[in-house]
């Protein structure tokens, strides 16, 4: 009888243990597909808002001018030091005094020499001719730093442009031609290309899941297909009330044909444990 008790018992761990490799291999778990990054777009600076250029669903490239604000001051502060910065009136006149007052002390110097001019004269003469020297070189910085107003302007100018910061679809748009903004988000852009997959995987399956690894995605829009994917992330933390821990997969999505926010299905395939039955032959 003791014997019969234990051939069960050992029978029935066996079937426990084979039950366990082979829901492991191949095991499904449902996961989500979202987009890798959503960004709510807004303005740098306050604003009325004069042009929105893209439409829900529109497919928007990075860089891309989606909406602009009433600019018509910033755009006369512009032209204003592009004038500026184009002024040479003060230079030229500036060299022609140097080249005046040069010349001048050059002749004050040789009748100094000879002994026709007084020290006064040939001071003054001197003095005329270094400041001459110093104002050009101030014109010249003055029209520098015109060339510095002028890009100043125009980056704030830049300010009341809204460009899309990624590649993307428009989800949403918040606010219309006319309305004032402050902080508040114009629109809404999400980035579908790659799509992240995340995943609640069981605490059991800690440590099988590695970085790097790909594994199978089923999905059923807009047709049922099976994608594969990349683990680029997993939690370090389990979850102590649902035992679980969070993976994501990196899948592509080039053609933007996979919509993101359906659901899906993860084929996780386990390495199978290798169990050492020896043990249990010579048990009777």
């Amino acid at each position: 009888m003791c014997r019969i008790i234990i051939k069960k018992s050992v029978i029935s761990l066996l079937l426990v243990l084979s039950n366990t490799v082979f829901a492991g291999n191949g095991k499904v778990l449902d996961c989500v597909l979202e987009p890798s990054m959503v960004v709510e777009l807004s303005s740098q600076v306050r604003g009325v808002i004069e042009n929105i250029y893209v439409e829900r669903t529109d497919v928007v490239k990075n860089g891309q001018l989606v909406a602009n604000l009433m600019s018509g001051v910033e755009k006369v502060s512009v032209q204003l030091a592009m004038d500026r910065s184009k002024m040479v009136v003060d230079i030229k006149s500036r060299k022609a005094e140097q080249k005046f007052r040069k010349h001048t002390f050059e002749q004050v110097k040789e009748l100094y020499r000879k002994k026709l001019a007084s020290q006064r004269e040939y001071e003054d003469a001197k003095t005329s001719s270094i400041v001459a020297d110093i104002e050009l070189e101030k014109a010249i910085e003055l029209k520098y730093l015109a060339g510095m107003e002028l890009k100043r302007t125009q980056e704030i100018l830049k300010l009341r442009s809204m460009h899309s910061m990624i590649d993307g679809v428009v989800v949403d748009v918040m606010k219309s031609p006319g309305e004032f903004v402050e902080e508040q988000p114009v629109m809404k852009i999400a980035q579908i290309d790659p799509l992240f997959v995340e995943v609640i995987v069981p605490e059991t399956l800690m440590g099988r899941v590695k970085v790097g690894k790909q594994l199978k995605v089923n999905i059923e829009i807009p047709i049922a297909a099976s994608h594969l994917a990349t683990v680029s992330a997993v939690d370090q933390i389990i979850d102590a009330t649902s035992g679980t821990f969070g993976v994501r997969l990196i899948l592509p999505n080039p053609d933007n044909k996979i919509h993101a926010g359906q659901r899906c299905q993860v084929v996780l395939v386990d390495e199978p444990l290798k169990l050492n039955l020896n043990k249990y032959k010579n048990k009777r």
